[in-house]
Formats: structure tokens, sequence, C-alpha cells
């Protein structure tokens, strides 16, 4: 099935990004760094023809605060959307990442996200990330976190969309979906 265009953010740094903190269904605020990072996505949907889009976002604090940056002068309505949110992590909500165990692998950080106690795990999210693709009804733009938009990505992208891992994480660029090709605006 052919997905419509699509516009994915992450939110800014957060405090607990910066920390290196799992945060899951928690929230800690945006960095002064991040700030500029959701500043920066403004710049870059600036130069975009968004005519006939609309705009959603996670209804967590750090997404809709990412959203009011860089939608400000764009979006006339933002609309939240709980399937958005970032994955659960469960027991491990708010610890350190470098105390938790680590797997082997090309990715192990991200993996983590799959083996938290009592979390939510990638099949799971896909399958609320898939309902909310299948419910849009045209051009988007999202406004979620890391691993939701890596999810959103691959099921959009297929797994090429997911197979560089970036020092930034998605914070301060924009990942443009259309045609199922996906280019990294920076």
């Amino acid at each position: 099935m052919p997905f419509p265009e699509l516009y994915i953010l992450r939110h800014g740094e957060t405090e607990w990004n910066a920390e290196h903190r799992m945060q899951g269904a928690l929230n800690s605020p945006l960095t002064p760094k991040g700030e500029a990072d959701a500043a920066r996505q403004a710049a870059i949907l600036s130069t975009c023809d968004l005519t006939g889009f609309r705009f959603w976002s996670s209804p967590q604090a750090r997404a809709i605060q990412t959203a009011a940056i860089a939608l400000a002068r764009i979006a006339q309505d933002i609309h939240t959307d709980d399937r958005l949110r970032e994955i659960r992590v469960g027991d491990w909500s708010g610890l350190l990442r470098d105390t938790l165990p680590l797997p082997d692998g090309p990715d192990p950080y991200t993996q983590q996200y799959d083996m938290a106690p009592n979390g939510e795990g990638f099949a799971r999210l896909e399958i609320r990330a898939r309902a909310f693709l299948d419910d849009l009804t045209g051009p988007a733009v999202l406004v979620t976190h890391s691993i939701t938009s890596r999810v959103l990505r691959r099921i959009v992208v297929g797994e090429a969309a997911t197979a560089e891992v970036t020092s930034h994480g998605g914070q301060g660029c924009v990942y443009h979906l259309k045609d199922g090709q996906q280019v990294l605006l920076e």
C-alpha cells in the first residue's frame, strides 16, 4: 500500500537525552541545544512546499515543545495522536543507558528498547505506528521520537530507512518520505 508524502521530525535534544537516560513515556524538557534543533527543523521546513499537508505531533511534552518551535510559522493547527508517542521502556524508564544490558550487534542502543522489562517492544510499537499510517488521508508532517520515527520510516520505506545509524538520531533534521524513498534534510 502506498503511503502519502511525509516529513518526519524527531523532538530536539532533552535533558535526559544529554544525560543518556531512557525516557520512553516519561519526559524531560528540551535543552538549549534541543530548542536550536527545533529551530533548525523550522528553517528546513520553510524551504518545503507544504500546501495541503496536515500537522501531527506526539502528545508528549518534548514533542509538543519541538512542534511549537518547528511548526509555529507554517501550521495553523497541530493535531496530536497517542500513536506517535515514544516506545514505552517499562522498568527502564529514567535509568542511565550505560547501566543497562547492552546486546551485541550493529546498533545495540536501539536494541535496548526491545529488551526493556515490561516495555512495549518493537512488535507492539509497529502495530500502532502502522495503524496511524493507515489512517492518514493525505500528506503530513509528523513530530515524534527516535524509535517511533525509525519504525514509521521502516514501514514506509523498508529496511533501508534505518540502515545507517546517525550520530544525531534525527534531532535537528527532517526525514522526507515520498514514493517509497527517504531523503535526510539537514
